[in-house]
C-alpha cells in the first residue's frame, strides 16, 4: 500500500466540498455524513476497493454499498472523481427530477450504484446477500489456478443502519455463515435526526457484533487516514468471519457552527456556513464544483489499479474458457440472466381431478426444475416443510460450505427478503424466499425495494386464506392480497389448482424485470 501524501488530504477535502456544493445547489440534502465520512471513503476507494470505472458491471469487482443512503452526495462525489460516467453537470443537478443523482442512490440509474438504499438497514442486509452469492459462486465455479470469483463486499453504514432490526437479523446470519469477505465500516458519529444517539441507544455495538460472530476493529479518529487504512488492512487480512470497523467521526466536520450536532444531518449548511466550512477545510477555491487537476490525476491514478485488475481477470476468464469450456458457458449464461434452452420441458404434469394443495404443487415444480436450473436457490424463514420450498437432493448452505442451494434464513423474514435482493443484485443466482402469506408484512419493505429495482426475486407465500382458521386471527391473511397487489411492479399470482401453479412458476421464472409473488394454499384443491 502506497504511503499517504498531501494529495490524499486534498482529495478528501475535494470529496467534502463536492458534497457541500451538491447540497447547497439543491437547497436540500444531507451534508453531515459526507463531511464526516469522506476520509474513510477515500481510503477505501483509493487503497482497497477493486473496481474499474470503465466497466461498472465487471463481475469480479468488489461491491461497495452505501447503506446510509442519505449520504448520497458522498457516493456521487466518489463516482465522479474516480472516473465513472457521472459528469460534473449531474452533480450540479443533485436531487433534481430527471438527474442521475437522486436524493438517495438508485440501482440501475447511476453507474457504480450497487443497490437502492435510503431505508436504513436495507443496504447492509443486501450486502450480506452479495457476500453470500460471492462465496456460493466461488465454490461452484472456481477451479485450481482459476479464481474466477474472488472479490469482497464493503459497506458504509451509519448509526441508524445498525439500530434497524433488519440489519441485526442479516448480521446474525452473516456471522453464523462466516461470510469473511464482508466488511462493514461503521460511521460512528453518534448523531441522528433527533439529536445524540444516547437519547435512545446505549448498547455496546462492537460487543454485539462479536456476539454475532464478527471480528471488530476500532479507529478513534476518522480523519487519521493511516489508522483507517491499518484497520481495513487488518479486516481484509483474514476471512474467518465478517468484520465491523468502527470509525469515530464528527458529523458535519469542518462546519464552524454545526459540526457534531444534529443540525448538520439533513439540511444545507447555508451560504455563509458553507463558505466558512470551505475555509476551515483549507479549500481556497470559491467557485462551486471546481476540482483541481492534481486531485483528478490522483483519483485517476488510484483507479488505474482496478482497470489493470480487470484486464488480468479477462485474461483469466479466457484461460478458464479453454480449460473448462462447459463451466465457462454456464457462467456466461447465468450472469446474463438467461434460462437454459428447453427448461420448460422439465415442468411437471399433474393429473386431472386429484386434489392437491397448490403449495404441494409448487414443491413438485421446484423439485422438477432444480436439476435443470442450477442457479435456482433459496429457502424459507424456518417454514420449509410447510412452504414445500426445499430443493430435494441439494445441500444446505453452511459456514464453509456455501455451495449448497437450500438456504436456512432462520426466523428472519425481513432479512430473508433483503438478502435475496442482494443475491439477485450480485448476479449469477436466481433467489426465492418463502413464508406464510400473513408474514408478508414482516418483509414488505425489502419486497417493495425489489420491485423498485426490477429484481426478479420469487416469493412463495403459502397458507393463503382465512380458511386456516384453527390457527386463529393472527394467522389469517385478510388484507394481504390487496396490499401486495398495490405494490407497483410486483406481479401477484394466485393459482387456483395444480395446473395454474405450474404456469405461475413459468411466468415467474421467465420474468426478468421485477419480482413475482406466488400465493399458495394449504388446502387441497381439485385440478
Amino acid at each position: 500500500m502506497r504511503p499517504f501524501e498531501a494529495a490524499d488530504a486534498a482529495a478528501v477535502a475535494a470529496l467534502r466540498v463536492l458534497a457541500i456544493d451538491q447540497v447547497e445547489a439543491a437547497s436540500s440534502g444531507h451534508p453531515g455524513l459526507p463531511l464526516g465520512a469522506a476520509p474513510m471513503a477515500w481510503v477505501l476507494w483509493s487503497r482497497f476497493l477493486k473496481h474499474d470505472p470503465t466497466a461498472p458491471g465487471w463481475p469480479d469487482r468488489d461491491r461497495f454499498v452505501l447503506s446510509a443512503g442519505h449520504g448520497s452526495a458522498l457516493l456521487y462525489a466518489l463516482l465522479h472523481l474516480f472516473g465513472y460516467d457521472l459528469p460534473i453537470d449531474e452533480l450540479r443537478r443533485f436531487r433534481q427530477w430527471g438527474s442521475r443523482t437522486p436524493g438517495h442512490p438508485e440501482y440501475g440509474l447511476t453507474p457504480g450504484v450497487e443497490t437502492t438504499t435510503g431505508p436504513l438497514g436495507q443496504g447492509l442486509a443486501n450486502a450480506v446477500g452479495m457476500a453470500l452469492a460471492e462465496r456460493h459462486l466461488a465454490q461452484r465455479f472456481n477451479r485450481e489456478g482459476f479464481p474466477l470469483v474472488n472479490h469482497r463486499t464493503w459497506v458504509l453504514a451509519s448509526d441508524g443502519d445498525l439500530q434497524e432490526g433488519v440489519a441485526h437479523e442479516a448480521a446474525a446470519l452473516a456471522g453464523h455463515l462466516k461470510l469473511g469477505r464482508l466488511v462493514v465500516l461503521w460511521d460512528d458519529n453518534r448523531i441522528t435526526i433527533e439529536g445524540e444517539t444516547s437519547l435512545a441507544w446505549s448498547e455496546d455495538v462492537p460487543a454485539r457484533f462479536r456476539a454475532l460472530g464478527w471480528r471488530t476493529f476500532e479507529v478513534e479518529d476518522g480523519n487519521d487516514l493511516a489508522a483507517v487504512a491499518a484497520a481495513l488492512a487488518a479486516a481484509a487480512a483474514s476471512e474467518e468471519a465478517p468484520a465491523l470497523v468502527r470509525v469515530r467521526t464528527e458529523i458535519g466536520f469542518g462546519s464552524p457552527h454545526k459540526q457534531g450536532s444534529a443540525e448538520a444531518h439533513g439540511a444545507p449548511l447555508g451560504a455563509e456556513e458553507a463558505r466558512l466550512t470551505r475555509r476551515a477545510l483549507g479549500w481556497t477555491i470559491d467557485e462551486p464544483f471546481v476540482i483541481p487537476e492534481e486531485v483528478r490525476r490522483w483519483a485517476a491514478a488510484s483507479s488505474a489499479a482496478g482497470v489493470a485488475a480487470h484486464q488480468r481477470w479477462r485474461q483469466l476468464l479466457g484461460g478458464y474458457g479453454e480449460a473448462h469450456p462447459e463451466l465457462a458457458a454456464e457462467w456466461q449464461r447465468r450472469l446474463a440472466g438467461e434460462l437454459p434452452t428447453g427448461w420448460e420441458e422439465a415442468l411437471p404434469s399433474f393429473a386431472e381431478g386429484a386434489g392437491m394443495a397448490t403449495r404441494q404443487a409448487s414443491g413438485a415444480v421446484l423439485a422438477a426444475l432444480a436439476p435443470v436450473l442450477p442457479e435456482l436457490m433459496g429457502g424459507s424463514a424456518d417454514l420449509a416443510p410447510s412452504n414445500n420450498s426445499r430443493l430435494p437432493g441439494e445441500e444446505s448452505v453452511r459456514a464453509g460450505l456455501w455451495g449448497g442451494r437450500n438456504l436456512h434464513f432462520g426466523i428472519r423474514e425481513h432479512a430473508m427478503a433483503a438478502i435475496c435482493n442482494g443475491m439477485s443484485l450480485h448476479g449469477g443466482v436466481r433467489p426465492y424466499a418463502a413464508t406464510f402469506l400473513i408474514f408478508a408484512d414482516y418483509l414488505r419493505p425489502a419486497l417493495r425495494l425489489a420491485a423498485l429495482m426490477h429484481r426478479p426475486v420469487i416469493y412463495l407465500f403459502t397458507h393463503d386464506s382465512v380458511a386456516v382458521g384453527e390457527d386463529g386471527p393472527t394467522h389469517q391473511p385478510v388484507e394481504h392480497l390487496a396490499a401486495l397487489r398495490a405494490i407497483p411492479n410486483l406481479v401477484v399470482l394466485r393459482p387456483a389448482d395444480t395446473h395454474e401453479t405450474r404456469e405461475a412458476w413459468r411466468v415467474a421464472l421467465a420474468r426478468r424485470d421485477g419480482p413475482t409473488a406466488l400465493i399458495l394454499t394449504r388446502q387441497k384443491l381439485p385440478a
